[in-house]
């Protein structure tokens, strides 16, 4: 790797931290707005490479419970578009996979920090870094990394600016609250 590039995990965990405060909003993506836990994973991928790589239909908030018998949509979508890891030792930047009962489907996704915690979006909060308790790893169903070139294209280094992401794009819709006040 070039001295220009950045490791895919710490990248993904930098674009996470930004979304640190944004409120809970079943369905949302919009950083700083609202998001739900498959909102912040959309909206790190988003930071990482762009467009997602696949709509999302919309969902309930007990999509899980309601899955056809053996099918795991989240785990499903997370094996066409990240990378799985073998163990449960998770490494920064990592997307991790969890299902609150043991016969349902993955419900829940965060993105590891590293340090025994992890950044994750839930009902009746903002999005948080919590610590990674024995109940959050009882729970783990899946580890998957982001993959490193998912296009064909480098991954730009991060910005130490506050108005870019980790692509060192504009941060639109701040630009254009800022505008209009």
């Amino acid at each position: 790797m070039s001295a220009m590039r950045r490791d895919i995990g710490v990248a993904a965990l930098g674009e996470a931290r930004l979304w640190l405060g944004t409120p809970y909003r079943h369905q949302a993506s919009l950083r700083g707005v609202g998001c739900d836990c498959l909102g912040l994973l959309r909206g790190v991928w988003r930071g990482l490479y762009g467009a997602e790589p696949e709509p999302v239909p919309p969902y309930a908030a007990t999509w899980a419970e309601s899955a056809p018998p053996g099918t795991d949509p989240l785990t499903a979508a997370a094996m066409r578009h990240l990378v799985p890891v073998a163990g449960s030792v998770p490494r920064p930047g990592d997307v991790l996979l969890f299902a609150f009962r043991s016969h349902l489907p993955a419900r829940h996704c965060a993105i590891a920090t590293g340090d025994g915690a992890m950044i994750h979006a839930h009902d009746h909060a903002a999005v948080a870094e919590v610590a990674l308790t024995a109940w959050w790893r009882r729970h783990l169903t899946g580890v998957f990394r982001f993959p490193e070139d998912p296009c064909g294209e480098p991954i730009a280094t991060v910005s130490l600016t506050p108005r870019e992401s980790m692509l060192g794009r504009p941060r639109r819709h701040r630009e254009r609250s800022e505008a209009t006040q």
